[in-house]
């Protein structure tokens, strides 16, 4: 399945509208069938192609249940390009059973509680003069501002990430592809 087929059975089923008193226990039926169908932050990281060394380490981490889960999560996913930006053998280290600890850390800082929109963030960059700290899962901060129309996030480590597709909507919240990875500092 495709990002384009996951994003347009998503949009189907949040645009999903039915009239009619006698129809609405039938539409809540539907409804709810839609909402099941919808892929959750997991599923649409496994359909992209582009987030493999992301799923990976996700099960290494032994996070599948939790971003599986009702959420809701923002989460910043980082492609293999980004993964591959890392010094060479950082992956291959991270994912092994010993580091698993080290390796939830950076993953929970790529994920936020709640859903987070790139409107959200545009909004709270307005209403903080430019720049906003997001809290992470891991407990570290992010900073989101906007450069040249695009959303930019700086890590604990100084590392500036683009954002390069936004709000890819989820069952349990919302995805950020970025073009790097956050390091916690």
């Amino acid at each position: 399945m495709t990002l384009k087929t996951t994003l347009t059975a998503a949009v189907a089923a949040a645009l999903a509208v039915t009239t009619g008193l006698a129809a609405l226990p039938v539409a809540a039926h539907q409804h709810k069938t839609a909402a099941a169908a919808s892929p959750n932050i997991v599923q649409v990281a496994m359909s992209t192609g582009v987030h493999n060394t992301l799923v990976a380490a996700v099960k290494a981490a032994g996070l599948v249940e939790t971003l599986s889960g009702p959420g809701p999560f923002t989460v910043f996913a980082p492609t293999d390009t980004a993964f591959a930006k890392l010094p060479e053998g950082t992956v291959a280290t991270l994912v092994k059973p010993a580091n698993k600890g080290m390796l939830t850390g950076i993953l929970t800082y790529h994920a936020v509680a709640g859903k987070v929109t790139s409107a959200d963030l545009v909004k709270l960059n307005n209403q903080h003069g430019g720049e906003a700290t997001i809290k992470t899962l891991a407990g570290g901060e992010l900073t989101a501002r906007l450069s040249s129309d695009k959303i930019v996030i700086t890590d604990a480590a100084g590392g500036v990430t683009a954002v390069t597709q936004a709000d890819v909507m989820t069952s349990n919240g919302v995805v950020h592809v970025t073009d790097g990875v956050f390091l916690p500092g």
